[in-house]
């Protein structure tokens, strides 16, 4: 298991794992993946070296203009889906196309994520970190499981953050409805719970027919970043990792023969990492049902318990 420290989120962290990391050679050719938050950063750059590799990469996005100018840097057979991962009837829609349309789905990357400032709600109802975050990847998941188990074997990867090791889940105000919100809070709790469903689907999906990965990517340097934290992207810029160094281990989840192995585990630079640093962020198990029967009842969404 990797240790962690904090300067091994940067660029020079990656460097010094990254010269035990063995070529990514496998042919993709045949495969299908589908990519979220794909027109920008690590979406983009996780597209282009699936691509590269041969697969067919689905890319999702809601603007059409940016997403189909990113496709078109893009190797390899690409389609492109428009949707606000936000809207659950956005999702409902998408996951129905890719139902009807295609014939297997190999791998899902669910990548797409907002920091906001400011508390927003959607036109749902639904707080929009929890809804982009949480809620529209918990649905886009559930309800491409059985394509997912038709394409056996498969493989669902969570792209997380590190910033969810300063935080805990709070199931009881998922939506900041009580508590004052704050978008860096509000980002790092979606983003432990992301980790925590990672366990919870491979805890009931156990056959290993679509095994489940979460995955920290280190800081870098991304459009988001530089939106949503600029005095971090400011100060911190000369150590951030490009979005190629922050994309390899999605890309290697998604090839490589060791993720195989095991389901549930969270990654860092091609290791098994820690889940949290700190007992103070630790979830009870009755936290980490209250988190799923809430999303439960936000999505009208679930998978079968084995």
């Amino acid at each position: 298991m990797r240790k962690l420290a904090i300067a091994s989120f940067t660029n020079l962290g990656y460097r010094l794992h990254a010269r035990k990391f063995a070529p990514l050679e496998t042919d993709m050719g045949g495969k299908t993946v589908l990519v979220t938050g794909a027109s920008g950063g690590l979406g983009l750059e996780t597209a282009r070296r699936l691509g590269a590799m041969g697969a067919r990469v689905i890319m999702v996005a809601r603007d059409h203009a940016k997403l189909s100018r990113a496709s078109h840097t893009v190797d390899g057979p690409t389609a492109i889906e428009i949707a606000d991962l936000s809207l659950l009837q956005d999702v409902r829609r998408l996951a129905e196309r890719i139902l009807e349309s295609e014939g297997h789905l190999d791998v899902l990357v669910n990548n797409v994520g907002v920091l906001l400032p400011k508390r927003e709600i959607t036109s749902e109802g639904v707080e929009k970190t929890l809804a982009t975050n949480l809620a529209g990847q918990f649905l886009l998941t559930n309800l491409l499981i059985p394509k997912l188990t038709d394409s056996a074997p498969a493989r669902v990867i969570n792209v997380s953050s590190g910033g969810m090791y300063s935080e805990r889940i709070e199931p009881s105000d998922l939506q900041f409805a009580e508590e004052t919100y704050k978008g860096t809070t509000a980002y790092a709790r979606t983003k432990r719970a992301q980790v925590i469903l990672t366990e919870m689907w491979a805890q009931r999906l156990p056959d290993q027919r679509v095994l489940f990965h979460s995955m920290h990517p280190g800081w870098a340097a991304t459009s988001g970043v530089a939106a949503s934290l600029p005095t971090f992207n400011k100060l911190m810029r000369p150590l951030l990792r490009t979005p190629e160094q922050g994309a390899d281990t999605i890309v290697w989840l998604a090839v490589d023969s060791e993720p195989t192995k095991s389901s549930g585990r969270f990654w860092f630079d091609r290791e098994p990492a820690p889940t949290h640093l700190a007992d103070s962020t630790r979830e009870t198990e009755r936290d980490r049902q209250r988190l799923w029967a809430a999303l439960v009842d936000i999505t009208d969404s679930d998978v079968l318990v084995a």
